[in-house]
């Protein structure tokens, strides 16, 4: 018998009349059912969360941290349940799905000592001046299926810190691990503070124009948040959006192939590329090319590609059909093109699970869709360059500005050329690594607003200036 899994709403556990399926990329397989929520079930949610926020907004820094630092417990002590149903119904190998989700535990209690605090502006005979920031309400967060706990809690967590309370709604695809951990954590939150449904994509305009919510906070595709930004605009909801990217990793003649080969690999190919700051476009200076391309190739051969829950597997499926048929259109489209494969352009030919093999091309031309478009799969284009003044100008040629690398022994020219790039993080000798005391978020059209860190938890917040005049005379 199926697995139904319940929606949290008002600190219970609710079931429906109407049920998702939710399905296995590594084999198409139905692994559970979740609640198919309308306006109904989000009305509700709404209520539940306005009425907490009454008392909730004017909690301590200890209560929210002791809920937040509860949800990070729950988390950790069930990692093991939650790891291997995160690569059910994701794909991701269990090493990657483990990293997620002890990161997500940790990412909880890093947040959870965020504490926002009073400013003095001016404080002399004639006035006082005091800044604070205030929660802005009900938040609406809606999560992406590529990192569906991990997006989950950096929405979750700000939010109850910020005095603000949440209706998040995971991905249709991937919605087991956090209802799974809904559960874990009904009891340890007030209820109505955290309120998680499920639903289509049609539920998502729903949160968008509920005018119940004040605050949208998504993380996905640059089309879908353009969308998004419309939908707050009838109300001027606050909203935050950590949109796509094209992220570009320049590799400096200085660099030596055999040592960087391994890491760049991981930059493009962890989550099988599904990632928004994974390196979708590599240039390698021409004096290191050949040698670098062929080591990362090499490399390739040694990657398992399989199921994420088989020991040994590097890279899993696609999540989803959707975007399996469109990674398998970039890649015929590069065929079609006449583009060097390095690695990879076959079709799995087994036909169970949305499997693509790593797929390399050499060399192909800044117009290709395969460098010009974000692929969000295992395909990586790389490219040759010849200078500094070209390989920035290729680098932000792009409606996109998420993230990039640069990787060199010099690490002061490094950070000279991350300074020209218009992104928004940089990494210099590596990839990925995200602090939660850094602010996160993207150029151009690869985002509005920021996560993580201080900034990120201004978002859930209004400033209020209070002003008291000391020479007055009201009386």
């Amino acid at each position: 018998m199926t697995t139904q899994y319940r929606n949290l709403i008002n600190g219970k556990m609710i079931q429906a009349d109407d049920w998702l399926d939710v399905v296995n990329p590594a084999n198409e397989e139905v692994i559970g059912q979740v609640p198919a929520c309308g306006a109904e079930e989000l009305d509700s949610a709404v209520i539940a969360a306005r009425e907490a926020f009454k008392s909730w907004k004017t909690t301590s820094f200890e209560e929210r941290q002791a809920a937040c630092m509860a949800i990070s417990a729950a988390i950790k002590e069930n990692a093991d349940e939650l790891y291997r149903l995160l690569t059910s119904e994701q794909g991701k190998p269990h090493q990657q799905a483990k990293g997620e989700i002890y990161g997500a535990a940790g990412m909880a209690a890093a947040q959870a000592t965020l504490k926002l605090e009073e400013e003095v502006l001016q404080d002399d005979d004639t006035r006082l001046h005091r800044s604070r920031r205030v929660p802005v309400g009900v938040v609406g967060g809606i999560v992406p299926w590529n990192f569906p706990v991990m997006m989950a809690i950096q929405k979750i967590v700000p939010a109850l810190m910020s005095g603000c309370t949440i209706i998040l709604k995971p991905s249709p695809f991937t919605p087991l691990a956090t209802l799974r951990i809904a559960e874990l954590i009904a009891d340890k939150v007030p209820a109505g503070t955290v309120n998680i449904i499920t639903g289509e994509d049609s539920l998502g305009p729903l949160i968008t124009q509920h005018p119940g919510i004040d605050k949208i906070t998504f993380t996905g595709s640059t089309a879908t948040g353009k969308k998004i930004m419309e939908g707050a605009s009838a109300d001027l909801k606050r909203i935050t959006l950590e949109l796509g990217g094209n992220d570009a990793s320049i590799v400096l003649p200085d660099a030596d192939p055999k040592k960087v080969a391994e890491q760049l690999f991981w930059a493009s190919f962890s989550n099988a590329g599904q990632i928004c700051v994974a390196a979708k476009r590599i240039y390698i200076h021409e004096d290191i090319y050949d040698e670098l391309a062929e080591a990362i190739a090499e490399y390739a051969k040694t990657v398992k590609v399989g199921d994420g829950s088989e020991q040994g597997t590097g890279v899993g499926p696609i999540q989803n059909k959707k975007q399996y048929e469109r990674v398998l259109e970039l890649i015929e489209d590069a065929k079609d093109n006449g583009y060097k494969f390095l690695t990879g352009g076959d079709k799995d030919p087994s036909g169970t699970g949305y499997y693509v093999p790593i797929t390399i091309l050499d060399n192909p031309p800044e117009d290709a869709r395969i460098v010009a478009e974000e692929q969000f799969g295992p395909v990586m284009p790389l490219m040759k360059f010849s200078s500094e003044d070209e390989v920035i100008a290729r680098a932000n040629a792009s409606d996109y500005g998420l993230a990039g690398s640069v990787w060199t022994a010099d690490t002061e020219k490094g950070v000279a050329i991350a300074e020209q790039l218009e992104t928004g993080t940089v990494w210099i000798n590596e990839y990925m690594h995200l602090s939660p005391f850094a602010p996160f978020g993207g150029h151009k059209q690869s985002g509005f607003g920021a996560e993580y860190g201080l900034d990120g938890l201004r978002e859930f917040t209004y400033p209020q200036v209070i002003t008291v005049k000391k020479d007055a005379e009201v009386a």
